[in-house]
């Protein structure tokens, strides 16, 4: 196996490899892992695997948690079909930066995601490095946002186009989660910036050394909260894939937050992605 880096600050392709053979090789499956946590995307062209090898090879990082709202495969539980069609010109929940899950207690710990079908140009995907978004704020950023926690929502997001009863049950079933805005990396003990497309506020903001007057919470908690998520979109800290059929993404959640690109209709894209249950961040 060959790791060839694609930028300076994320993503690198892994040359040689088949997922399939990941599945069932101890080693090798353990030099792919170490990869992931070093470059915190891993990308691979040319795997000829089917279903069961792709969730074989997503399960040696855990158990795969299914999604309330995109279907899974039938035979293959936790395998989510992500399938746009021209006939789903207002389909836009991935166009936006967005960490997987945050919406649950216990965000997804990574994702293996095929390309099945793709258009001949355009449906690229990018993905931003947290961990480097965190390091350069300026520092009394840093220290402003040390102790606060905010929380993220699936009703504000795949649920804002449901009926209400619909919507209210899913809010029901998922209620909105918390979770610090500066996580810790479980495994490399790295700082990441955790606030994305699905967070809505700050919980404990609105304490005596933030706010003054109405205005310090209401104006200045909203635009603090925008300046972080816009971090994602600082070229500087991306990777841009474009797809192939049988090209294979692996990526850390909780250290990267990715953008689907919606520059493609009227084509096809289809993706299969596992999506590996991760752990409370506490």
């Amino acid at each position: 196996m060959r790791i060839e880096p694609l930028t300076c600050a994320i993503g690198a392709e892994l040359i040689g490899v088949s997922l399939a053979d990941a599945a069932r090789d101890d080693a090798l499956f353990a030099e792919i892992k170490a990869a992931l946590l070093r470059h915190k995307v891993l990308f691979l062209r040319g795997q000829d695997i089917g279903r069961a090898d792709h969730v074989a090879f997503a399960r040696r990082f855990g158990e795969l948690e299914d999604h309330p709202v995109a279907g899974s495969d039938p035979d293959h539980p936790g395998l989510v079909r992500i399938y746009k069609t021209p006939d789903q010109p207002n389909d836009r929940y991935e166009n936006s930066w967005h960490c997987d899950g945050t919406w649950r207690e216990a965000p997804a710990m990574g994702c293996v995601l095929r390309c099945v079908e793709c258009p001949p140009v355009g449906g690229d995907t990018m993905w931003a490095n947290m961990v480097l978004a965190y390091e350069r704020l300026p520092q009394h950023v840093k220290e402003l946002i040390a102790p606060l926690r905010a929380r993220h929502s699936i009703e504000c997001t795949f649920g804002a186009a449901m009926p209400a009863e619909k919507r209210l049950a899913l809010k029901a079933q998922y209620p909105d989660a918390e979770h610090p805005v500066v996580r810790t990396h479980p495994e490399t003990g790295e700082k990441v910036l955790f606030v994305n497309g699905f967070t809505t506020h700050f919980t404990n903001y609105h304490t005596p050394a933030n706010v003054r007057v109405g205005q310090d919470f209401t104006q200045g908690a909203s635009a603090l909260l925008q300046y972080l998520i816009a971090q994602a979109a600082i070229p500087e800290y991306q990777v841009r894939w474009r797809w192939q059929p049988g090209s294979v993404a692996i990526w850390d959640n909780r250290s990267t937050q990715h953008y689907a690109v919606m520059d493609y209709p009227p084509c096809h894209r289809k993706m299969e992605r596992a999506g590996i249950i991760g752990a409370p961040t506490f």
